[in-house]
Order: C-alpha cells, then structure tokens, then sequence
C-alpha cells in the first residue's frame, strides 16, 4: 500500500468522522440504567476543575411536557457529602464514557441528608435554545414606587416564576423501569438556588431586594468587586471550559449586581450552562463574564459558592426552562448611568453605572443606584433635601427630562421614584418597544429642609375687570418661618362674567381637585411622542399652580374642558348623550399659571374675585 493512499484513506475517515452529527457527543437518555456511575466537573475553589461521581438512580418522565426528562442521581466527592448540592454548580456537565449526559441542575431542597440531584438531559438544553421569538408581553410588569419588598416580590412574581416542582403530582411523573425511587420525588426537586450577588450596596437599601429574590429561589448575598484581572503574564485569557463558574450581570460599575453559575458545554462560540432557568424571560441580551469562586460555604439549609463574576466574554441570547446559552464575543449594549452629586458642604462625586436592557430590570436597578447612592453618602433619614435634574435619552424620540425637589424626612426615596415612575410607564408603554440610550441625572443635596406652605393669597388692588390684568399675591413660609413673597399677573379674560375664583395650590392639591370637581380623568396617550410630553409635563414639587376658575356652566367634551357655555348649548349637549363623550360641570378653568420657586411647596389657597362691569 502506497504512502499516498494511506493518506487518501486517513482522509478519508477524518472526514466521516468529522461529518458526524453533533448527537453522537451525548449520551442519549434511553440508554440510561440505575447503577451506572457518571463523572461529573465543577469548580469548588478558584479555577480548579474537580470531578465527582454521579451514581445514577433512575429517569423521571414527566408526561404532561414533551420531551421533559429528568436524570435522578446521587452525588459523592468532594465537599458534597458535607454540604450537599451546592447553589452555583448549576450547570455542572456530567459525561458517562466521554459522552456529556447533562447538566446537575435540580435539588431536594433544604435539610436533605445527601446529596440527591436532577440533571438535565443536555439534548433538552441544546433544543431550548434554539427556540426563536420575541420577549414575551407578561414581561410588562409594574413597580409600584416608592418600591418595597411586598411589592417588587408582586413584580418579580408577576414576571416569572419558575421555581416550581419538576412535577405538581406523583400522576404526572412516569419513572424508568428499575429505579429505587418514588415518583414522588418528582414534586420535591426544585431549580437548584442560582447565587445573586450584590457589590456596592448598603444593607437598608439591599434588604428588600435580597428578601424579594430570595423568595423567588435565588441566594443572595453581599460581596465586593468583581473578579480580578488573570495573570498578566498569561498571553491570551484561558479558553472557557465545561464545569467553570460562569456569571451573568445585570449592573456593573460602581453597583454591581450578578448571578454565578456553572458552564455545561462550550460548543465553538455557543456556550450552555445552568441547566434551568435564569429568570425564565426568553430572549435576551445580558453580559456573560468569566466568574471566580472563591469559597464554598456549607450550611445545613443551602450550601452554595461565594463567587464574583468578572469580564465580559459574551452574551446570554436565551433564557429558558432547561438552560441559558449564550455566544462568547462582546457582550451587548448596556444602559450607561451617570449620577453627579454636589453637597452642599462642597464635595462632588461622580458614580458610573452600566445596567442592562429590560423592561423590568431597567427601572429597578435606576431606582436602586439612586436611593443607593442618596443612602450611602448622604442621609436615607432625617430631614435632608434633593433636588434633581437629569434625562433619560430615549432612542428615535426626544428626551425625557427631570427637574423637582425634594424635601422632608425621606426625600431620597421620593427622589428615586421621581425618575423611575416615568421610566417604568415609558417601558411598559403598549405602542412600541423603548430603548433607553442612556440615564444622566445631576443631585444637590443638603442636609436642611428646602420646604415652604402656603399662608396667604391676596389681590393687589380692588378692581377686577373683564379684560383686564390683575396682580395676585402669595405669601409662602419657609421652614425656618421666613416670608416669602410671590407675584404673579394674571389676565382676566374679556369674557368672563359674574364671580370668579382663585386657586393656588401645590401640584398634589390641585391633582385632587380637578379629579373632584373638573372629573379629570388619566390623559389617554396615542403613542411614545404623546406619552412623553405628558411625562415631561408632569407637577413638580417646586412649583405653585395658579387656576382662574369660573362658576358658570361647563362641560368636558371628548376630554376637553370648555368654559362658560352658554345656556342654549349646555341644553343641546346635555339632550344628546349617546355618544358618552359629555359630561357636565359646575366649574371650569379660565386660565392656568406657575409660580416657579427654589423650595417644595404645599398648600393651597383659594381667593373670590367679583366682577365688576
């Protein structure tokens, strides 16, 4: 046989070899017996991949899923026979003969004795994520600000909600012949616990998020920085591997906040890990990065790894129930924050966030950077005040803008809201799709009261004529009982009649009294350019409102206030109501002004003013 031959042939088989489909790499779940023993690798310190057995029990079928499997096995090796299944080895691949089974995934809960999982069969994993599609709208949930732990446990419950049972009955649980096991043991598993890990953040402000993420099945925990850089030595970064600690991030910079897992397979640039969800949201766009573990920590209710995510090596594209997956490269676009604060005692400092694209993530982590900040440097109680100025770009439309000020006990909590809400309602708009391009806000903060009441409103000057223009008078005091006074003209309209009304009020009071007497209804926008003119219309705490009120009859037609209509028309309207576009009035408005001043405001003050002919 000649050399060159040879070589034809050894071609020949490399090519048959490598045309073989990608399956021939997985052990198929069919083949599978009580009593085989699997190897599995996962990290437990640093970057050391370590391997344990895995002595299989048995496949639970659940019938009421297509092709949702669920290998039953023992673990040994290691820390496990002392901590149990760890949260942060989701994701951990396990091979029999080479082949990769899947991913260790599902635990027995708190307080097991050993260390019992649920691996996901890896063909599950590959054809999830290959599912297309856009986000899904259950994804338009609402934050109710000023946040708390009841209501963003109700927004992330609203959200998703995917740490349930592999099975809800032993009914709807098939097991292969010859396993040692109940069905059962299929309402007990659960998504092993994925660690959320905060850096940056103060305890008052952390609390409420840990306690709500908690309950929807993570473990959070306090940490600092993010991973440190590899040795620089090093020529290239060190190729990611099946069974290392893998991280997704959802802020970074200043505030960090992530989730480590564990990386089940490294396909070209696709990249699997998990092995359950990560939130459950589909497709998606989060930074993947590297992750460090530093420590494993036993404890008798969950054990998990104290990891630190690290550089961004590519992104998370699919969120779904049996695995993330993702591609290494860059990571995605990130929302970038910028919050300058100036004190009043003279110092500045600047704070860089980046945070990720969603509708439910975006307007939690601005609102969080923000108190977080406020809480940190300045004071979460006491009397304080903030006035904040800012804008969010939005992307193909203009700008939503802030501009308010806060003052009292808890100004930073009203301060964070004040520039989440309008995000929040941008986000969940029903039109389009709304990209923020980037959040700047600037804050001066003191540690005084900036606050004023309204005493007294007047009129400078006795006659009041149709036409004519007239000064009114308010007469504020400040916190500190200082009097200020305001002016404004007011220009009486040449066909007002009989007796008019006067009313300053701060942006609250008047909000009420229009809902009371005008039947003012919430403004029903036609799209994203509407929306964001009422948004950036919207009262402000640092304004008074002046109304120029009529007794005469009135009416609302197709949401427009009209004035003054005479008896004839009122008769005509109020003959013809099949449209439901009409509703009557005793008041209506003749004129509306701001008073602009550097203090929040409350109060309201309401001045007769007679015609004269």
């Amino acid at each position: 046989m000649t050399t060159r031959f040879r070589v034809a042939i050894a071609l020949f088989v490399l090519c048959l070899v490598g045309g073989l489909p990608a399956q021939t790499r997985i052990f198929p779940v069919d083949d599978l017996r009580p009593g085989m023993v699997a190897t599995g690798r996962t990290v437990f310190e640093g970057d050391r991949l370590d391997e344990f057995k895995v002595h299989i029990l048995g496949v639970l079928r659940n019938v009421i899923g297509p092709r949702r499997n669920l290998i039953l096995a023992r673990l040994e090796g290691g820390p496990l026979a002392n901590t149990g299944v760890i949260a942060g080895m989701s994701g951990s691949p396990v091979y029999i003969d080479g082949r990769i089974v899947g991913a260790v995934s599902y635990s027995l809960g708190q307080f097991a004795k050993e260390p019992i999982a649920g691996i996901t069969p890896f063909d599950e994993m590959v054809d999830a994520a290959t599912l297309p599609g856009p986000r899904r709208q259950a994804a338009r949930v609402e934050l109710t600000m000023p946040l708390s732990q009841d209501s963003l446990r109700a927004a992330l419950s609203q959200a998703f909600s995917w740490a349930r049972p592999f099975a809800d009955s032993p009914n709807d649980v098939q097991l292969l012949s010859g396993a040692s096991v109940g069905p059962g043991i299929g309402t007990l598993l659960r998504p092993i616990a994925t660690p959320i890990t905060l850096g940056g953040f103060d305890t008052t402000v952390a609390d409420p998020v840990m306690g709500a993420f908690r309950d929807r099945g993570f473990l959070p925990v306090m940490a600092g920085g993010a991973l440190a850089q590899q040795d620089s030595s090093a020529a290239t970064p060190r190729p990611l591997r099946p069974g290392d600690p893998i991280g997704v991030a959802l802020m970074s910079g200043d505030l960090e906040l992530g989730a480590t897992g564990t990386v089940t397979e490294v396909d070209g640039d696709r990249v699997y890990a998990f092995g359950h969800p990560f939130y459950g949201l589909g497709p998606t766009a989060f930074p993947l990065t590297r992750a460090h573990v530093h420590v494993v920590l036993p404890s008798l209710t969950s054990s998990m790894k104290i990891a630190s995510t690290g550089d961004v090596i590519g992104t998370v594209l699919q969120d779904r129930a049996t695995t993330i997956a993702g591609t290494l490269g860059p990571g995605p676009s990130m929302i970038p924050v910028t919050l300058n604060l100036q004190a009043a005692r003279g110092t500045r400092k600047t704070f860089k966030m980046a945070m990720v694209r969603d509708q439910l993530f975006t307007p939690l982590l601005a609102y969080l950077s923000i108190l977080n900040t406020l809480t940190s440097y300045e004071r979460e109680n006491g009397v304080a005040s903030y006035a904040v100025r800012g804008t969010a770009q939005v992307k193909n439309h203009a700008p939503l803008a802030f501009e308010d000020l806060f003052s009292g006990d808890q100004p930073s909590v009203g301060a964070a809201a004040s520039v989440v809400t309008p995000i929040n309602v941008l986000l969940r708009n029903s039109f389009e799709d709304v990209e923020i391009d980037a959040l700047t806000l600037d804050i001066d903060a003191s540690e005084q009261s900036r606050s004023a009441t309204v005493e007294r409103v007047w009129l400078d000057g006795t006659r009041v004529k149709p036409g004519s223009t007239v000064n009114i008078k308010v007469l504020l005091r400040s916190y500190r009982g200082e009097e200020i006074l305001k002016s404004l003209p007011l220009q009486v309209p040449a066909s007002a009649r009989g007796s008019l009304s006067v009313m300053v009020a701060d942006g609250i009071r008047l909000s009420q009294w229009e809902a009371r007497e005008l039947q003012v209804q919430p403004l029903q926008t036609r799209g994203v350019p509407q929306m964001l003119q009422v948004l950036n219309s919207a009262r402000k705490n640092n304004r008074l409102y002046v109304r120029l009120i009529t007794r005469d009859g009135g009416a609302i037609v197709k949401g427009e206030s009209l004035a003054a209509l005479p008896p004839s028309v009122l008769a005509v309207m109020e003959a013809d109501r099949s449209g439901g576009s009409f509703r009557s009035l005793q008041s209506a408005v003749l004129g509306e002004w701001e008073i602009p001043t550097d203090l929040a405001v409350s109060g309201s003050r309401t001045l007769t003013l007679p015609l004269e002919d």
